[in-house]
């Protein structure tokens, strides 16, 4: 059966499970650097980052624990997201109306390319030459800043880990925490290079200076820019979390707010939030509640609000139903927390803008396995993410369908170097005297990599970050193991 989801206003198209591969132009704005897959082979997450990281996961565990119902919320929640995803075409259009009528303009993007098309337009209507943002995964996603500078409108983020992000010319490493790479020291460097700051290593101080910077642009933007936590649809609330207080300065300081909406962001009632919120912030970093909770029901008066809804490849993953449940996601970090791959590499090595295991269930969908089918395999399979997940999303399970769909359909894994090596690994696998040719192959080949120069292709991907393996001993095991069984027969008949 299609899933029938709206993606153009008043325009509803019915999305078919049996889906071609996106177009890489069509479906996503942030460029996928491949480049930096190699990394998977040689990990170099920073420690700072893998520190912050396990001691958020571990007070969220104890948080956690000490809620006898917490089990109860994770199962409430789940519901909410799974009804929300089987009726997401009606409550879409719900949230439309209820919205619509409480004064906002509502838009419609299938991909990218239109979703920053539209801020682009709003920004030229109101003669907005910046915008302030809040912290917006969906907008990395579209690459949004870029775009929007390109046509002459300054883009600057807000929030204080996407501002130091910013300014050192990066991506953010988190999905929570853009910065958590950054030392106090590299801040320190980088207000000192950027702005023209006074070098200080005083946490106070810094904050003192990027409060300063950043006051100043909030009064001269024509324009805010957030994302959305949650989406009400029976009352067209807008849900935003924060703990800094700059996505309340972005919605209501400059005349214009826009709202980047991904559709996986729809949730059927007012009354849904609750159970989203207690557990979105515990499993962030243990916090019983965000900071900052604003619910906007409309613009201001004399102000104007734009709500964009986005798809760029929701519909494809709601249209995979093993994998369906990846868009239950509130974005709270949890799984990127006790990933032992993601604590090593850190984030940038998966390539786009969502790195861990929930990541590396997102971005295979959203810009086809051509290009992401390695990430699924980017994994232990340890099952630390299920656990965590807040609304219960099986990502352990959703990475072996989409390894599968990998080894099945066009993708890197599907490489003619890579069937070829398999099958031969099979073949030498499937009798005792080719199982002896083969390790005789790995020996010799073993003691000819040590003498070479340098290592080409996957070889020197594994050889710059690891020693080969020991030469195995002449002696092979099954040797041994037959010599000391015949020597224990004989002692046996003395």
């Amino acid at each position: 059966m299609p899933v029938p989801v709206p993606v153009r206003l008043h325009s509803p198209v019915k999305v078919s499970l049996d889906m071609p591969e996106p177009s890489s132009e069509l479906l996503h704005g942030a460029p996928f650097d491949a480049g930096e897959l190699s990394g998977l082979a040689e990990p170099r997450g920073p420690e700072s980052l893998a520190e912050v990281v396990e001691r958020s996961a571990r007070d969220s565990a104890a948080v956690a624990a000490a809620i006898p119902h917490w089990q109860a919320w994770r199962e409430a929640a789940h519901r909410i997201k799974a009804h929300a995803m089987a009726q997401l075409d009606k409550l879409l259009v719900r949230f439309e109306q209820n919205v619509t009528a409480r004064g906002a303009t509502v838009l419609w993007a299938e991909d990218a390319a239109e979703a920053n098309r539209h801020v682009l337009a709003i920004a030229r209507e109101h003669g907005a030459a910046s915008a302030v943002k809040g912290k917006s995964m969906l907008s990395e996603q579209m690459d949004l800043n870029r775009h929007i500078e390109a046509a002459g409108v300054r883009a600057l983020e807000t929030d204080l880990g996407e501002f130091l992000v910013q300014l050192a010319g990066q991506r953010p490493v988190h999905v929570i925490g853009p910065s958590l790479h950054l030392s106090r020291a590299d801040v320190a460097r980088l207000f000192a290079e950027k702005l023209r700051e006074p070098y200080t290593l005083e946490a106070e101080a810094l904050t003192a200076m990027a409060r300063r910077h950043l006051r100043e642009e909030f009064l001269r933007a024509g324009m805010g820019i957030t994302g959305c936590n949650f989406a009400a649809a029976d009352t067209g609330t807008i849900c935003l979390v924060e703990n800094e207080g700059n996505i309340g300065l972005a919605t209501s300081v400059p005349p214009v707010h826009v709202v980047l909406v991904g559709i996986e962001k729809i949730v059927p009632r007012l009354a849904d939030l609750p159970v989203l919120l207690n557990l979105l912030a515990r499993s962030c970093s243990g916090q019983k509640l965000s900071s900052y909770t604003h619910l906007i029901h409309g613009p201001a008066p004399g102000r104007k609000l734009y709500v964009i809804l986005v798809d760029d490849g929701r519909t494809r993953v709601l249209a995979d139903r093993p994998a369906r449940a990846a868009l239950f996601c509130i974005r709270c970090g949890g799984c990127l927390n006790v990933c032992p791959v993601y604590r090593r590499v850190g984030g940038w090595v998966y390539g786009w803008v969502y790195p861990g295991p929930i990541g590396s269930v997102l971005t295979p969908q959203m810009i086809g396995l051509k290009q992401a089918g390695l990430l699924p395999f980017a994994s232990t399979l340890c099952g630390a993410c299920a656990e965590v997940c807040p609304v219960k999303v099986d990502l352990a399970h959703q990475l072996v369908h989409l390894r599968h769909r990998a080894v099945t359909e066009p993708s890197p894994v599907r490489s003619w170097s890579d069937r070829l090596a398999w099958r031969a690994w099979a073949w030498a696998m499937s009798g005792p005297w080719r199982y002896r040719l083969a390790m005789g192959f790995v020996r010799f080949f073993l003691r000819v990599a040590r003498r070479l120069p340098w290592h080409p292709g996957a070889l020197g991907r594994w050889t710059r970050g690891r020693e080969l393996p020991e030469v195995p001993s002449r002696e092979p095991f099954r040797a041994w193991w037959r010599r000391g069984r015949g020597k224990k027969h004989d002692n046996g008949a003395a």
